[in-house]
């Protein structure tokens, strides 16, 4: 680091590790799919992360969990591949985007603004500064991945507030 160079991190906690500093990343976040025909930028820090327990993850990814990083509405810029992007949408609940050519879930969508709201943690390329806080569905977590961290745990939705 140069003598004007400036570090800024924040304290985040950690289920393995208890309190971290972690540095924040630099923006724009990058990422993208595994086959690499869709790429974004999301040019805000998230505002937190957590895992989903829900049925619907657990088969849109094929684990016990997503991890997910909430991002600030309209953050995110596609930079290439927009028309592989294809969006499950679900009579409730929000819409599933993921990638037609290699099936990489990619984000959620939120049904009220159309925008993306929870980027899949795997799919940045560094890290993203933020670790998941709480696990939220955990009435529906799979028998075979318990979960074991602190991290606070919600049976349904996390309560708003």
């Amino acid at each position: 680091m140069t003598a004007g160079e400036r570090r800024v991190t924040r304290r985040l906690r950690c289920a393995a590790d208890g309190l971290q500093d972690l540095h924040l990343p630099d923006l724009p976040l990058t990422g993208g799919c595994l086959c690499a025909g869709v790429r974004y930028e999301v040019t805000e820090l998230p505002q937190f992360a957590s895992y989903c327990h829900c049925t619907r993850c657990q088969r849109r990814t094929g684990c016990g969990a997503a991890a997910s990083a909430r991002i600030v509405p309209g953050s995110l810029r596609v930079v290439s591949g927009d028309e592989l992007i294809k969006v499950f949408e679900p009579p409730d609940g929000f819409g599933k985007a993921f990638c037609s050519g290699c099936g990489s879930a990619l984000w959620s969508v939120d049904p009220g603004s159309g925008q993306p709201a929870g980027v899949r943690l795997g799919t940045f390329d560094s890290d993203p500064g933020v670790r998941p806080s709480f696990h939220t569905y955990t009435a529906y977590a799979a028998a075979w991945e318990p979960i074991v961290d602190d991290l606070p745990q919600y049976p349904e939705a996390r309560p708003a507030g």
